[in-house]
């Protein structure tokens, strides 16, 4: 990692954080604590942040996400049919990676009790996924954001990066036709970019109010995914967009949650 480059993640940390310690740093980045150091004094002089005894603080107001008992009220039941459809993609013996969503935890809670591996960062859906017995969970770790109940940052991208998985199932706080899927969260986007990476394939399960809504951080374009689950209120107009863009669109009835209209066969983007 290049110099400016872990510099400007330190500042993003510690936003995030409010407040970090020398020692955490050292260990996120793997470099020695005289090293960070240097790091947050030049970062102190351009007014990025303030130092501390043996850390660093925030100058700017911490963005916080939104509390997950709070979206756990929105838009519940197109989550709960969305997440019951996204259930009928999983098979037994599948590895799969589960986001902090809402509606990911919902599938959590959905799914069978059987053999599957399940990488998450949510400690909600791992809490979930341990009362069932043929579920292997395994959680990325890394920095707590205490409102999501979930874990970002580089030492959740690292554990990724020791995976491959046949799907990732993941929501995003906005859906735009041009810029593709975007997020509140910086953190949170860099570790769902991650996923898809590390995924065969890759199922976006979002309700359609967030359609033609751009977020804050941008977390991949449309192309590098294969299939969108959404609520039957999308409109004809966007499903036929996405058909042209050889994504594959599953729609759901809350009166027939298994019901399923394909307008395109998923093709696999490498």
């Amino acid at each position: 990692m290049l110099v400016a480059e872990r510099q400007k993640k330190i500042v993003d940390l510690v936003n995030l954080r409010t407040t970090i310690r020398v020692s955490e740093l050292s260990e996120i980045f793997s470099v020695t604590e005289e090293t960070i150091r240097r790091d947050l004094e030049k970062l102190e002089k351009e007014k990025q942040l303030r130092r501390s005894h043996g850390g660093a603080l925030s100058i700017q107001e911490k963005n916080l996400e939104v509390d997950f008992s709070e979206r756990e009220i929105i838009n519940v039941i197109e989550k709960k049919i969305i997440a019951r459809e996204a259930v009928n993609q999983v098979k037994s013996g599948d590895r799969i990676i589960l986001d902090a969503s809402t509606t990911a935890w919902y599938m959590a809670r959905s799914l069978p009790d059987f053999p599957l591996t399940v990488i998450t960062n949510s400690i909600k859906v791992a809490m979930e996924l341990s009362k069932k017995e043929k579920i292997e969970v395994i959680s990325t770790g890394g920095i707590l954001l205490p409102k999501s109940l979930s874990y970002v940052g580089p030492l959740a991208e690292r554990s990724l990066d020791n995976y491959h998985v046949d799907k990732t199932f993941l929501s995003c706080k906005g859906l735009d036709l041009k810029n593709g899927l975007s997020d509140s969260n910086e953190w949170q986007a860099l570790l769902k970019r991650k996923m898809i990476e590390r995924s065969a394939e890759t199922i976006l399960m979002v309700d359609s109010s967030k359609f033609g809504h751009r977020d804050f951080s941008h977390i991949t374009s449309l192309h590098n995914i294969n299939q969108i689950i959404v609520d039957a209120k999308l409109d004809n107009t966007l499903k036929e967009i996405l058909t042209e863009k050889n994504i594959a669109v599953t729609a759901v009835n809350w009166g027939n949650e298994s019901a399923s209209y394909f307008f395109k066969e998923a093709t696999v983007h490498s």
